[in-house]
């Protein structure tokens, strides 16, 4: 596992924030060298918070579609560059940068920017930066609400450069996230007085300056940084037991959700340093967002995260705080310390965020991660998700990029839903702890390498054998989907043998049979295209059972019974460990060809489970 990244991109930023007119003046230096095989004679800048800049940007077109961000925007926000010079070749790169997006005029947020001549591989270029960013009114992750400010994706960013030379660059989406390289941050915000600040990484110096503070923020080994400034904020401090600094900023009010928050980043860091390698920051800032800004909550950032929800949800049973908490903090390991390319292959970082998620919500409290109840009931996190998967079954293929979803439902439920339940399916199968171990793997060996679908796909294969890898490439990459049933039951009572026996010349009488037992069968069905071993129950008339084995493979399936009770039913993959059935109300037959009662009653606590994970807050 390696111990630091290779600082490609990084940056020494002065940030002034003005709270009346909701804006930042930033100026620095960037340092950036060419990690490529191949000379460059152009970079590319994301300018993110153009897409809120009209209602023409490519973002804003596609509201309607869904998901977070959806609202109506008070105010738009857009960033003004006005300096971008390069030292080495002696040149004011701005003026000739193609100010539009690729193919799209109403869009500025791709930003080709050439160069006078070619940057050579492992040549650094150094580019003095000057820019003004209007933040809009609290919308996707960003924006201001009253003197409230999340300033996300605030600065021109430089696209991510890949080794063979190609610039992974691309509009803002409304379902895309980011990608970036790995570098230093040194960020030194201005703000006035009273204000309390939460940033990326640890503060180094404060200084006090007629009416305002500066504060200086460093952190290496990130690719990325925001801040939020608020006069309002309560705050409180903790340390874990390996010296990582807590802070958690909330609304007056908040304090019971506050410590909740704290307890959860503290168990987290444990939890998830063990399964996935040590976090390796001194530092976790947690920030929960006040009423009406809302869509700045539930966020990651390198070593800052953002979380949300009521004061009073605690009471309701519901584990949203918790799991928005264990969520976000789960990002600093797939999005941060991983860094997949979420344009292209959202699923890499959220959907696997999720499976670790929910496997930590049931580590923590087991049976009832996402909703207690009373008479010591719950609901299980990757049984809701796995509701949440069945809404859209598998219209659309998991591995594809955030630009290709349909809609905001096929996306949340694709990436974030169906991904973890096909790994909270092999963890059935396979076992839980094997599932661990190879997600464990894959992020310490990929850990600041920026890894892609297929290193994870190998790392399964290596782990868990390569049917599970096959499998696991189908659910993601080829719609896969599989429906276990159980066809057809029965049995009948055992009668004296007709026929003769023998030698035909001697004819025998039929064998006596000591007892009159029950000979019968079970007609099991597999369709779909994915495979997975199953077990099956034979129920006798008793209520006893008996467990046979199928591979899966094969699209039928028959278990031949013979014993002295009557077999009254059977139900194949009895635990549930196939979270991937579409449909589970097939799984159970008794010999009139209805359900088995109680399993029907078992599957029909899915949608209740459905019904209470929607109306939680």
């Amino acid at each position: 596992m390696a111990a630091h990244a290779d600082p490609v991109a990084s940056y020494t930023l002065r940030a002034t924030l003005d709270q009346t007119l909701h804006q930042v003046r930033g100026e620095g230096t960037i340092v950036w060298r060419n990690a490529s095989r191949i000379p460059q004679r152009e970079i590319w800048l994301h300018l993110y918070l153009n897409a809120f800049k009209n209602e023409k940007t490519n973002y804003m077109r596609q509201r309607a579609r869904g998901f977070r961000g959806g609202g109506a925007l008070a105010d738009y926000g857009w960033i003004r560059v006005s300096k971008l010079f390069a030292r080495e070749l002696d040149s004011e790169l701005w003026d000739k940068a193609d100010r539009h997006t690729p193919g799209d005029p109403d869009d500025e947020t791709d930003i080709r920017v050439p160069l006078p001549r070619a940057i050579e591989p492992g040549e650094t270029l150094t580019l003095d930066v000057a820019f003004v960013s209007d933040l809009p009114s609290v919308t996707l992750r960003t924006g201001f609400d009253d003197s409230f400010h999340m300033v996300a994706q605030w600065f021109p960013k430089l696209a991510k450069i890949e080794p063979d030379g190609r610039w992974a660059h691309f509009p803002f989406y409304r379902f895309s996230e980011f990608y970036a390289d790995y570098g230093n941050y040194d960020v030194t915000i201005d703000a006035p007085e009273g204000y309390v600040i939460g940033a990326t990484g640890r503060l180094d110096k404060e200084t006090a300056n007629g009416g305002r503070v500066e504060r200086r923020f460093l952190q290496e080994d990130v690719h990325d940084f925001a801040f939020t400034a608020w006069d309002h904020f309560r705050e409180v401090t903790a340390t874990t037991a390996d010296g990582v600094a807590l802070r958690c900023l909330y609304p007056p009010g908040f304090d019971r959700v506050a410590t909740i928050e704290l307890d959860a980043v503290r168990f987290g860091l444990e939890h998830f340093g063990a399964a996935y390698g040590k976090y390796p920051y001194g530092t976790v800032t947690i920030v929960h967002p006040p009423r009406g800004a809302g869509e700045a909550g539930g966020m990651e950032y390198p070593t800052l995260i953002t979380t949300g929800g009521a004061w009073w949800t605690p009471e309701t049973g519901a584990r949203a705080i918790e799991g928005v908490t264990l969520h976000e903090l789960g990002h600093q390991w797939f999005y941060g310390l991983v860094a997949t390319n979420e344009h292209a292959f959202p699923f890499l970082d959220e959907g696997l965020n999720t499976y670790a998620e929910g496997e930590s919500m049931e580590a923590r409290w087991p049976g009832n991660s996402a909703l207690r109840l009373p008479g010591g009931f719950g609901v299980a996190l990757p049984s809701a998700y796995r509701v949440a998967a069945a809404e859209v079954e598998h219209n659309e293929a998991v591995a594809q990029s955030a630009a290709r979803f349909a809609s905001g439902s096929d996306y949340g439920s694709l990436v974030y839903s169906r991904t973890g339940t096909i790994l909270n399916t092999l963890a059935g199968v396979y076992g839980p702890d094997r599932v661990r171990e190879a997600i464990g793997r894959y992020t310490r060996r990929y850990r600041f390498r920026h890894p892609g679908p297929e290193e994870l796909l190998g790392v399964l294969r290596d782990t868990l054998g390569p049917d599970a890898e096959l499998t696991a490439r189908q659910a993601i990459f080829e719609r896969g989907w599989v429906d276990y049933s159980v066809a057809e039951i029965g049995s009948n009572r055992m009668a004296p043998l007709g026929g003769i026996f023998g030698d035909p010349d001697k004819p025998s009488a039929a064998p006596v049979l000591d007892t009159y037992g029950y000979r019968g069968r079970v007609l099991v069905r597999r369709r779909g295209t994915l495979v997975f071993p199953v077990d099956i129950d034979l129920v006798m008339e008793d209520g006893s059972t008996k467990r046979v084995r199928w591979d899966g493979k094969g699209v039928t399936h028959e278990v031949d019974y013979e014993g002295e009770l009557r077999l009254v039913g059977a139900v194949i993959d009895p635990e549930h460990r196939v979270l991937l059935d579409d449909d589970l109300l097939n799984n159970a037959q008794n010999e009139r060809g209805g359900g088995v009662g109680s399993r029907v009653l078992e599957r029909g606590m899915f949608g209740a489970e459905l019904l209470l994970w929607l109306l939680a807050p």
